[in-house]
């Protein structure tokens, strides 16, 4: 493999450590070492480790076949739920990743609008071909696209002035950037957006592929904005491979169903109904991911931020964290955190330091920072680890 790995997040120099298995909130690896996982898998692992609910029906489905090649009950199932669980969304589809989720919902969305500029926002990330950390990567699908400034409300009115409104099909934003370093979008930020794209007839495409963990209804419905389209993925389906996109009828007719004069476009993809991710998402949406378990999870993922965040203070470094509910972005300067500019002044060599040191103590985060504790993540482990960022900080403090 190219650089000794085919996920290129997870690798880190010298090598990463390689797991052989996982529990509960639990990985261990090849050498015998047990770690708290902080990290969840990119948010993926929201559930934590092989939940009961979700490993029994896999197993159901293990026992009856699983490569079926036809239309199953499962899928149908998981589609009633997902329309419960999130106001935007009255009519669903399902994928593979959460990347497929948002090259769909783009495609739907220009096809409706028959338009062809995508807005995004820099700091965005919609997958491994729609990535805008600063600008466009080479690797992106080639979409028109108008790349704007997140969270900056003068930037946004200039983006639909005059005419420009009337070429942009579909906006797509994440109400909170996660690759960027989990900062959070305002309240007044989305409304405006929403109301711009209500004006021009732009289809408002939320990225809640990660966000969703945020509340019950996802991050719409903490701050009030309902999309036209919804993108999810990684941890509704339990923790296997899935994504969905979904939106309005109107929209969502393009792939047939409505009355649309024009014939349906395909949508194509050998394993979208997998029976293992539906039976997954299935347990997880009705037995795992209960309002409870996502309103305290976020309740801790606050608690927690608070404390690393007098932590830092405390110890006079110059480090800050950022985020909303269970994502933390842990960041290398003294913050605070709330625009794309601000974490690129970030010193990622406080982060690896600070990386390197939690792993020692065993605790697992992404090196850049990033955080996104599960379910199964209780207080005792938090404050063990608030006590560890303590500990490293103090003896920071002493060598500056």
């Amino acid at each position: 493999m190219p650089g000794g790995n085919t996920r290129t997040v997870l690798h880190f120099e010298p090598f990463p450590f390689r797991v052989v298995g996982a529990d509960g909130a639990i990985l261990h690896d090849a050498d015998g070492h047990r770690y708290i996982d902080l990290l969840g898998n990119y948010t993926a692992g929201f559930l934590g480790h092989a939940p009961a609910p979700v490993r029994e029906a896999v197993e159901r489905v293990l026992r009856d076949g699983w490569s079926i090649g036809a239309a199953q009950a499962g899928e149908v199932e998981l589609a009633e739920l997902i329309c419960a669980k999130f106001a935007s969304i009255e009519q669903v589809r399902f994928t593979n990743s959460g990347t497929e989720a948002n090259v769909y919902a783009i495609a739907a969305a220009l096809h409706h609008t028959r338009r062809q500029g995508v807005l995004v926002f820099e700091g965005g990330y919609h997958g491994g071909v729609l990535s805008f950390g600063h600008g466009s990567s080479p690797i992106n699908v080639p979409h028109s696209f108008v790349i704007g400034t997140y969270n900056d409300m003068a930037a946004l009115e200039e983006l639909f002035a005059g005419d420009r409104g009337q070429q942009i099909g579909c906006a797509v934003v994440e109400p909170m950037l996660g690759s960027a370093g989990c900062i959070p979008a305002t309240d007044e930020f989305l409304q405006r957006l929403r109301k711009l794209c209500s004006l021009h007839s732009v289809v408002l495409i939320f990225d809640e592929v990660m966000t969703s963990r945020l509340a019950p209804g996802g991050a719409q419905q903490l701050v009030g904005v309902t999309p036209d389209m919804t993108t999810l993925g990684k941890y509704i389906g339990g923790g296997f491979s899935f994504g969905a996109f979904g939106g309005t009828r109107e929209i969502m007719s393009v792939f047939g169903g409505g009355s649309r004069n024009d014939a349906p476009l395909a949508h194509a993809g050998t394993f979208n109904n997998n029976p293992v991710s539906m039976a997954a998402g299935v347990a997880a949406l009705r037995e795992v991911i209960t309002d409870h378990a996502v309103t305290s999870v976020n309740a801790r993922g606050d608690a927690c931020r608070d404390a690393l965040s007098a932590v830092f203070a405390e110890a006079g470094i110059p480090m800050c964290v950022s985020g909303r509910g269970s994502m933390i972005g842990v960041h290398g300067c003294a913050g605070p955190v709330r625009t794309l500019d601000a974490a690129s002044a970030s010193d990622d060599r406080w982060k690896e330091l600070y990386f390197f040191a939690m792993l020692e103590h065993g605790y697992y985060l992404a090196p850049r920072g990033f955080i996104a504790l599960s379910l199964e993540v209780t207080d005792v482990m938090l404050d063990g680890f608030v006590a560890a960022t303590q500990g490293w900080a103090e003896e920071m403090a002493t060598i500056l």
